[in-house]
């Protein structure tokens, strides 16, 4: 075995073939995670160069092992990729694409040097298919090949294969290569000089580690270890090993600077954080978010080291020395932000309170910032410190009172950095003010005041909100009203957020008619109804009354050290009702906008194409907006109930027959018996359904107008009831195995583990068939299947989070709807089957009961064991329910009758 650090140039450049084993993996690869930091790699690599044509800076891709093949005299020599096959694939598409790119432009010379990297000469290969240098003999192979040998200017959406992720690939890197190269004209001086760069880092500017194994060494030993075994290095680890191997070649005192300046020895940094589907230590974190802060750039967690590493090698003006003591006053001061922002006595700084803040949002946007303001020699004046803090938090802030996505907001940051971080102390609130206003599409706007009132002044907030955030907006309003006497800060201990009308409302709240008992049931979770206490209150009062002296009137009392309860009680000394709650979630939301306010002026314009961002929408939205007027007629889908009609009320409930519902699901629940979506339910009289007034709300085409690729993925905010439809639809195999893909998410389970779940032997037809129906069913909504597919081997499937809590939701709704049906559908005496019975058999009994049939037995025995899902064993009559035809055809010869249920089962037992 030799390993060697070698350049594509030296691993490609004579005839040879790299042989991708049959066994090995199809090409998974896929733009964010990997081609787009690639490039960014390559790009920032060509851009060195241009700077600085005689540094001799190269970029490390990582390490690939090759072994030997035996072939015949007179072939080239041929090589099996034992691993790594991803890394070089991709190489080679970003070369061939690079190449088309080059001979288009009449860069004839350039476009040779990356051929000769990518095809072996003709004068060495008898047949054409044995040209190119890397030869897949998977699934992959027909994909590969013909992108790499299709003649320029190649269109990729032509390609046979043009959906492949080899093709799609080739494409991005086709594109970026073109864009950096410029539009200017190809005869230019420029373009001939940013070619001839990125020709140079392709072919010597890159690094990998290649392990050469001979023919008689064990490979598959080789390959678990280097990826089984062991514990992954963290970007920290790796960074340390970096610095320390640069100080030592600085003649430093390595082991005395390992005692005093490297900071990440300890439990603090070492505490592993999620971050998506993937954990990373706080040492890691720190250091991506400082780099981001210093190079003002979006850098993808899994590249900061060798951002980093580039960083110091071409970026930085210090010496390693000095650049590591700026790192450890940082991580110091970070340490200190977070330590102060965990203790729950502390009067906070603006900038501990913005890490107390965010963390409660569950989110690590702004460190960055707080980093990039806080760097050694910068020197801000504490205010304008405070005062960008007081913008960006409001910013964040108001987009999650909103509940829009800060997902994409990475860049956004990045960029705000670097945009601002040449202003002075004087300009650097303004220059920061004024980017953030400047942010006018759905994904970075900022929200401004009329939207947030519209928003928060009906939204059920209990339900909408994190705990944890719904507990931080409330602390901040008793913080601004302890502040207008310079009180200490509310302490943050978790204190208990209670429903002033309680949740179990209907006993001592009762009201008269059905649109006043729509309205009570409207307010509950609202804003305005919810107040903190320092301890729990029983049951009995927190359900009780208002008023009295055990009411809930008089133990607020006994909590008003909050400012919260003292103007609580002013304004509820005779009683709490709907306007109370009105009035009162209005004054909240004044000091919210107070709060985390926006310049004068600033109304959160969006100038792109949707006119609303919001995803959680009611009825009652659309009432507002003026898409549905009160007093609109709705009619059910076609069905048994397709003239059953709702009337819209002015509050946005439905009206049916005289019943109100506050949801369009729970109408369309009444009507049809069972789990619906009720924005697909009901109807206008134009033949849209709810659901395309809504998109027309959001700024979305109808769901009708959706193409086959066009589907989306599943959103706890928004596809909850569809998400319940699929699931009432579902068999028990097919829920067990949605479940065990819930329950492991992000993880993915193999088909061993599936098919045990279901009840089946291992195999991947029976789980790949129980998926059909929910595939279906979910095309029809316009989702995706909530499960994916990763092929192997091993085969596996997996669910992602945002799909997982969507499902996990749509299990709490279905299950509380069974056990209410079931409480109202089944006799009294056979309350007893609700527990014994699976879901397909609750819905089985409730049919049986509505029939007026007599109690069956669940689970019984017929003749010699052979069991009987529902039956009745004193007349030896079973329903016709999961029995299979050998099965029945066992119970007959016994005596048994297995009847369908309807009629004939009625007569059976009469």
């Amino acid at each position: 075995m030799d390993t060697n650090i070698r350049t594509p140039m030296e691993i490609f450049n004579l005839p040879h073939h790299l042989v991708v084993p049959l066994f090995q993996r199809p090409y998974v690869w896929d733009e964010t995670e990997q081609w787009s930091p690639l490039w960014a790699d390559v790009r920032r690599m060509a851009e060195l160069r241009l700077s600085d044509p005689f540094r001799s800076a190269a970029h490390f891709l990582g390490a690939v092992v090759l072994q030997v093949q035996e072939t015949s005299v007179g072939s080239v020599p041929a090589r099996n990729v034992i691993d790594g096959q991803q890394r070089l694939t991709t190489l080679q598409l970003l070369m061939d694409a690079a190449a088309a790119v080059f001979e288009e432009a009449g860069q004839d010379h350039l476009a040779s040097q990356m051929e000769t990297l990518t095809h072996n000469s003709a004068s060495f290969v008898q047949d054409e298919a044995d040209r190119l240098k890397i030869r897949h003999t998977n699934r992959d192979r027909a994909a590969f090949e013909e992108v790499m040998r299709a003649d320029p200017p190649i269109d990729h959406e032509r390609l046979t294969h043009a959906t492949s992720r080899l093709a799609s690939a080739h494409r991005y890197f086709t594109d970026e290569v073109q864009v950096w190269l410029g539009p200017g004209p190809v005869e230019a001086a420029e373009f001939g000089q940013r070619a001839q760069a990125l020709a140079h880092v392709l072919q010597q500017g890159l690094q990998i580690v290649v392990i050469d194994l001979q023919v008689n060494e064990n490979s598959q030993e080789i390959f678990e270890t280097l990826n089984a075994r062991g514990t992954p290095l963290t970007a920290a680890d790796l960074i340390k090993n970096f610095v320390f191997q640069k100080l030592e070649s600085d003649g430093a005192d390595t082991a005395k600077v390992y005692a005093e300046d490297w900071p990440f020895e300890s439990k603090f940094w070492e505490t592993e954080l999620a971050v998506g589907r993937v954990t990373y230590t706080r040492g890691a974190l720190f250091l991506n978010q400082w780099l981001v802060a210093r190079a003002a750039e979006e850098i993808p967690t899994k590249s900061t080291f060798t951002r980093f590493k580039h960083f110091v090698e071409h970026e930085s003006k210090q010496k390693m020395i000095d650049l590591l003591r700026a790192i450890k006053a940082q991580a110091e001061q970070y340490e200190a932000w977070t330590t102060a922002a965990a203790d729950p006595d502390r009067n906070l700084t603006v900038t501990e309170m913005n890490v107390c803040r965010m963390q409660a949002n569950g989110i690590e946007l702004l460190k960055p910032v707080l980093l990039w303001l806080y760097e050694p020699g910068r020197s801000l004046p504490q205010p304008v410190i405070d005062r960008v803090i007081g913008l960006v938090e409001s910013w964040v802030v108001r987009r999650s009172l909103l509940r829009l996505t800060t997902s994409n907001l990475g860049a956004v940051v990045a960029n705000l950095i670097r945009t601002a971080r040449g202003a002075g102390h004087e300009d650097l609130a303004p220059t920061v003010e004024h980017f953030l206003q400047g942010q006018k599409v759905a994904s970075s706007y900022w929200p401004g005041d009329a939207e947030i009132r519209t928003y928060l002044s009906t939204a059920p907030v209990y339900r909408r909100f994190p705990r944890a955030r719904l507990r931080m907006v409330l602390e901040a309003v008793e913080d601004h009203l302890r502040n207008e006497y310079h009180a200490h800060q509310v302490d943050r201990r978790g204190y208990p957020i209670e429903h002033l009308l309680p949740q179990k409302w209907e006993s001592h709240w009762s009201v008269d008619g059905e649109v006043a008992l729509a309205e009570r049931a409207a307010h509950v979770h609202r804003l305005g109804n919810l107040t903190l206490l320092t301890a729990n209150l029983n049951s009995a009062v927190s359900n009780g009354r208002w008023l009295g002296r055990s009411g809930k009137y008089a133990k607020l009392a006994q909590h008003d050290v909050l400012k919260l309860n003292q103007r609580l009680r002013e304004a509820s000394e005779d009683g709490w009702d709907e306007a109370r709650i009105d009035k009162r979630t209005v004054d909240l939301i004044e000091i919210l906008l107070r709060i985390w306010p926006v310049p004068t002026g600033h109304t959160g314009e969006i100038t792109d194409s949707r006119t609303s961002v919001q995803t959680w929408v009611e009825v009652n939205d659309l009432v507002t907006a003026g898409l549905l007027a009160p007093g609109t007629v709705l009619k059910a889908r076609p069905g048994n109930w397709a003239d059953t009609l709702a009337a819209v009320t002015p509050s946005g409930a439905l009206d049916v027959g005289g019943t109100v519902f506050t949801s369009p699901s729970a109408a369309g629940k009444h009507v049809k018996g069972s789990v619906t979506n009720g924005w697909t339910f009901w109807r206008l009289e134009d033949g849209r359904n709810l659901a395309d007034v809504r998109a027309a709300f959001r700024g979305e085409k109808p769901g009708s107008d959706a193409k086959a690729g066009e589907f989306a993925w599943w959103d706890v905010e928004t596809n909850v009831e569809e998400a319940t439809e699929l699931w009432a639809s579902l068999s028990t195999a097919a829920r067990e195995v949605f479940s065990a893909l819930m329950e492991a998410s992000p993880d993915p389970v193999g088909i061993p583990k599936l098919a045990e779940r279901a009840g089946f032997a291992s195999d991947g037809k029976i789980v790949a068939g129980l998926l059909t129906w929910p595939s279906r069913f979910a095309a029809r909504t316009g989702h995706h299947l909530p499960s994916r597919w990763i092929q192997g081997p091993p085969v596996q499937y997996w669910m992602d989070e945002a799909t997982a809590e969507t499902f996990t939701e749509a299990v709490r709704r279905f299950e509380e709807y069974q056990v209410a049906q079931t409480a109202t559908d089944l006799p009294d005496d056979w309350e007893d089957l609700h527990a014994l019975a699976t879901d397909e058999e609750r819905a089985v009994l409730i049919r049986l009961a509505a029939m007026g049939l007599p109690r069956p037995e669940i689970g019984g025995e017929g003749a010699d064991g052979v069991p009987i899902p529902i039956g009745w064993p004193a007349r030896k009559v079973a329903a016709e329910f999961e029995i299979s035809a050998e099965t029945s055809a066992e119970l007959g010869a016994g005596g048994w009758r297995v009847v369908p249920v309807g009629e004939e089962l009625r007569a059976a037992l009469a």
